[in-house]
């Protein structure tokens, strides 16, 4: 059973710094990309950003270009969301998903087979 289990979420400061996790495991991620999307109340859910798991590539969303970076640590099935200068339009619940096959750049929601449950990040003073 594939699962992707989020953590790191909470309340920052605008300005503020914030570095989400998700941890992967119950299938091989070797031709997958792992992307993290976003939803805040009342809006569409929102491609923020998608890392190649074998080449380690990057796409990111220009809402987030230069403020988010996307890593990956194979050796413990491990995709970071590293986020500083954090606005309160930032503020949604952030979600880990990975597709079942390789696509680049995978930025459509539906390229995404396997989702997390979503960790909530609040970026208010």
């Amino acid at each position: 059973q594939v699962q992707l289990v989020e953590s790191g979420g909470g309340l920052v400061q605008p300005g503020g710094s914030l570095r989400l996790s998700c941890v992967a495991s119950g299938r091989d991620f070797s031709d997958s990309v792992m992307g993290w999307f976003r939803q805040a109340p009342g809006k569409e859910r929102e491609f923020v950003g998608c890392i190649s798991w074998s080449g380690g590539s990057t796409y990111y969303a220009d809402s987030v270009k230069g403020r988010f970076t996307i890593s990956r640590d194979k050796a413990k099935i491990t995709v970071s969301l590293e986020m500083n200068s954090l606005k309160p339009e930032d503020t949604a619940n952030y979600y880990c998903a990975a597709t079942a096959y390789y696509q680049w750049p995978a930025v459509p929601s539906r390229s995404y087979e396997y989702w997390g449950q979503g960790t909530q990040v609040t970026v208010s003073s």
